[in-house]
This record gives structure tokens, C-alpha cells and sequence, in this order.
């Protein structure tokens, strides 16, 4: 079988992956992914596209992730990963689908304003 490319966005983050057959290795920036994103809740989400679909040790995995916070970055290695597993079987697509591991997230931090303090909040008004 041959290497697997797929991409992955989130917010500000950029997740490039190399899927292939293994062992079920997961490396993230040459580190592996339970060291690079060091909460349960991060590397969750890097198996969960693995989880849905039953091929949990069965396929090698290189993450070269750029940008943002280790949130948007586990986000769009998952969903990376899910396009990866959809493009070796199309019938994962079934499985994956419901759980939304397939759907681009697209929100982003909205800009901050001139003459305002954020996007959003204000400066407090005097009125005298």
C-alpha cells in the first residue's frame, strides 16, 4: 500500500499527515502523540477518527502540524486523519460522517476593531 497524504485545518492550525500501513505509530512534529499533546482530551481526538471505524493499530501515522494551540491542532489532525481513512476506504465515510469527523470547523477569532478595546467590547462611554 502506498503513503497517504492528507490535510487538516482548525482556526490558525495547519495538520499535513502521512498515513500508511502499521503498527498503529502516531507521531506528531517526530514526537509521539501522547507526548506532544499531553492532555487526555488532545490525543482523544487524534484516535477518535481510529475509534469510529475499528482500525485502531493498524496504520502508521506522521503529523507535521503548524500554527495555533494545541486545541485547533488536535482538531485538524483528526479530521486529516478521518480524510485519509475515507480516500484507503470509502466505506468509512458511513461511519465517520454522523460522528462530524468530517466537516471542516471554520470558525476563527474575529478581528479586533479600531477605536473599540476588542472585536467586540467597547470603551466605556462618559457621557459628561
Amino acid at each position: 500500500m502506498n503513503v497517504v497524504h492528507s490535510i487538516g485545518r482548525r482556526k490558525s492550525s495547519v495538520a499535513r499527515i502521512y498515513l500508511k500501513e502499521g503498527s498503529g505509530n502516531i507521531t506528531v512534529n517526530q514526537k509521539d502523540y501522547k507526548a506532544y499533546f499531553c492532555s487526555q482530551i488532545y490525543y482523544q481526538n487524534v484516535e477518535k477518527p481510529f475509534v469510529v471505524t475499528s482500525t485502531e493499530k493498524t496504520y502508521d501515522v506522521r503529523v507535521t502540524v503548524k500554527g495555533g494551540g494545541l486545541t485547533g491542532q488536535s482538531e485538524s489532525v483528526s479530521l486529516a486523519i478521518s480524510r485519509a481513512l475515507v480516500e484507503i476506504d470509502p466505506d468509512h465515510r458511513i461511519l465517520l460522517k454522523p460522528e462530524k469527523l468530517l466537516r471542516r470547523d471554520s470558525r476563527v477569532v474575529e478581528r479586533k476593531k479600531y477605536g473599540q478595546k476588542k472585536a467586540r467590547k467597547k470603551f466605556q462611554f462618559s457621557k459628561r
